[in-house]
């Protein structure tokens, strides 16, 4: 496909909530861009950025999707583009991560039916966060319900001041036919195949576009010194002229222009395309800024420099193996080039070069400094990592550390068959490798794969049995619980058999009593007179953590004990290291029976962060799960982060209830806490 120069590329991702119409904008621009013959359906499943047969299943974004087309503006100017269509579930917001950690500027899909919601609130903090430029777009303008203006008081209720409307619909629903040039003021009606002619702004909105005008007008020049100067003489800004003062406030972050579109009808569509090329940062507005050691540098986007690739994604590909989505960020990649990854010092040797759109693999000969592209077969360059040319300066450099998403949700994974079982490790290791968001956690005799929700589980193993066929069965993830000895207490353990030659004997007196917590076992020889030879005072300390390790009355390993030996037995011949080991556990088992245990349950800390208008409600709710709030916390913004301790037995779901709770509004971070005596009328027997 034709590329164009790097001052006339754009990467946009598209972030917003789901069902706000992002998937259908991006096959409404791709086919105005001639890409496509004819726009696909999410119902239908023949969208290009949902190809995957979950998203289909599903109807909905699960993955990052990168979709290149080239534009020619009014001006006769070629730009490259690179839409990242994403997510809108709390599940996959990992994409969504990814995705701005590489874009020039992020579009903000609204829909005009359902205004500002969940989803919204995530997508814009998410870009403030990551200092992106955003622009918002007003979809399902042609819906039942649709309403513009609610959508526009919204978004400044919401987020406050600097949006700027620079359409207005004409018409509205069924009705909606053709957008007003706030800047131009002009009036753009279109015919069904999505093309417009230009022509006055029509008499029903006149007057409130030459408002909107002023008010725009007012609004650009405020944040130019010469421009408002100019403007207060009594000078007019001319369209051009406001558009490029608007495209410097959109790259500071100053202003959000705000525009109308129709996916379905395509009326502004290819209006959007204007303006996402017009106003959006290029490359090198928004230079990307890496480690030399801990010292951040920015890198110039220069297409003639040193070579230095952003590995943001990866997909696994069940035709061609692992595919690496790269932003390059500066130099020139192409085929054949021999490249460092600057985190794992691994050699990789670019086979090809090659831009996704959806499922399609369009090979390119080079890619410039700012373009999305894709390579094959990157084994040793997981996400988030550079590669540099092996003696450039970029070899000594690092991406900045990401933050992590938390898996607050788990499954137990047990393999169907034993081919199943030989395959899961490395299989597991190229899906978390694919989305980072998953973990594997084999801290116990478990293998437990944790996520962002439901859902996210449920498309992970989906693609494990499609992609890796490996196939398995669930279960939730048991409570960790612990049980401690209720009060000091003495024993005895022995074994004694003979069976002809040599038999076993072993005895050996314990005091048992509970330990501070945390303790784990201590261990103490009280041993004189040699009643328990030396050498077999070792095989009684390994007695005793088998029997903790086996579980006590209850069921659950034992921990926190202090065990003192203080006496036993031994016979010169039928004494060994298994017999004391017997007569260790033997007499550990008989002190928790006689004494008693404490069931203890794991206790998690626990992060909310909320709206104030629920806040409320999350704090009864977690008073409801026996948690204990600590303290909470306004933040800038207005949110509110609530702190509690809470037992791990009332969090194996809470993520799913939290977000039903809030409307998916709250952000959840679990970590592990302390133990804490489970009430006895908790406690199964």
């Amino acid at each position: 496909m034709d590329q164009a120069t790097t001052p006339r590329i754009r990467t946009v991702a598209l972030v917003g909530a789901s069902g706000a119409g992002k998937t259908t904008l991006t096959e409404a621009l791709l086919h105005r861009a001639g890409v496509i013959p004819r726009p696909g359906k999410v119902e239908d499943g023949s969208t290009v950025s949902d190809h995957e047969p979950e998203e289909i299943a599903r109807g909905i974004s699960l993955t990052l999707s990168s979709l290149p087309f080239t534009w020619t503006t009014p001006d006769g100017a070629l730009y490259d583009v690179t839409l990242l269509d994403t997510p809108g579930s709390a599940d996959f917001v990992g994409a969504v991560d990814a995705a701005l950690a590489v874009a020039d500027l992020a579009l903000v899909v609204v829909s005009a039916v359902d205004g500002v919601q969940p989803g919204t609130h995530v997508a814009w903090r998410l870009a403030e966060a990551a200092g992106v430029p955003r622009m918002v777009v007003v979809t399902k303008e042609d819906k039942a319900r649709a309403d513009f203006h609610h959508v526009l008081e919204d978004l400044r209720t919401a987020f406050g001041d600097g949006f700027v409307p620079v359409e207005l619909p004409l018409g509205e629903e069924q009705a909606f036919h053709g957008v007003a040039d706030v800047l131009a003021q002009e009036g753009l009606e279109y015919t069904p195949d999505g093309r417009h002619s230009t022509g006055p702004v029509p008499d029903d909105v006149a007057d409130e576009e030459h408002r909107l005008h002023d008010e725009v007008t007012e609004e650009i020049v405020s944040h130019d010194d010469d421009a408002l100067e100019r403007y207060l003489s009594g000078e007019e800004p001319s369209a051009d002229e406001l558009e490029r003062t608007l495209a410097h406030e959109v790259r500071d972050g100053e202003a959000f222009p705000v525009l109308v579109v129709s996916g379905v009808t395509q009326v502004g569509v290819d209006r959007l395309a204007d303006l996402l090329c017009e106003l959006g940062p290029a490359p090198s507005d928004r230079p990307a800024h890496v480690l030399a050691g801990d010292t951040p540098v920015e890198v110039q986007v220069d297409p003639v420099g040193p070579v230095l690739v952003h590995a943001f994604r990866t997909v696994a590909d069940p035709f061609v193996g692992q595919v690496t989505l790269l932003r390059v960020l500066s130099g020139t990649l192409r085929a054949g080039d021999r490249l460092v990854n600057t985190t794992t010092r691994t050699e990789e040797r670019v086979p090809g070069v090659f831009r996704l759109r959806g499922k399609e693999h369009l090979p390119v000969e080079e890619a410039q400094a700012g373009h999305v592209v894709a390579v094959a077969k990157l084994t040793g360059t997981p996400s988030g990592s550079l590669l540099a040319d092996r003696n450039g300066p970029g070899a000594a450099m690092s991406a900045p550390a990401v933050r992590p998403r938390q898996g607050v949700y788990g499954l137990v994974l047990e393999p169907v068959t034993q081919s199943d079982d030989d395959r899961l490790s490395a299989a597991l290791t190229r899906l978390v490798a694919e989305d980072p968001t998953l973990l594997v956690d084999r801290s116990s005799d478990r293998t437990v794969l944790r996520g962002l929700g439901d859902t996210h589980l449920a498309v992970a193993l989906e693609r494990l049995a499609r992609v890796f066929g490996v196939h398995v069965s669930t279960s939730p993830v048991p409570v960790a619980y612990r049980e401690t000895i209720r009060r000091p207490v003495e024993a005895e353990g022995k074994i004694k058999k003979q069976s002809g030659g040599h038999g076993q004997f072993a005895v050996a007196h314990l005091r048992v009593s509970p330990a501070p917590h945390g303790a784990g076992l201590e261990f103490v020889d009280s041993v004189v007179g040699g009643a328990i030879p030396r050498n077999y005072l070792p095989a009684v300390e390994r007695g005793v953590v088998e029997a903790m390790a086996h579980g006590g009355p209850h069921g659950y390993p034992v921990v926190d004990l202090r065990v003192e030996v203080y006496d036993g037995k031994a016979h010169s011949v039928d004494s060994s290291d298994m017999a004391f080991r017997t007569a260790a556990a033997n007499g550990l088992r008989d002190a928790l029976a006689a004494a008693g245990t404490v069931v203890l349950e794991p206790i998690d800390h626990v992060s909310v962060t909320v709206p104030p208008s629920v806040q409320g409600d999350v704090m009864g709710d977690l008073s409801g799960r026996r948690g204990r709030i600590t303290t909470t916390t306004t933040l800038d913004d207005g949110r509110v982060v609530i702190e509690a301790d809470v037992p791990q037995s009332e969090l194996t779901r809470y993520v799913l209830d939290l977000r039903s709770l809030t409307g998916g509004r709250a952000e959840l971070t679990v970590a592990p806490g302390t133990y804490e005596v489970c009430p006895d009328h908790l406690v199964t027997a």
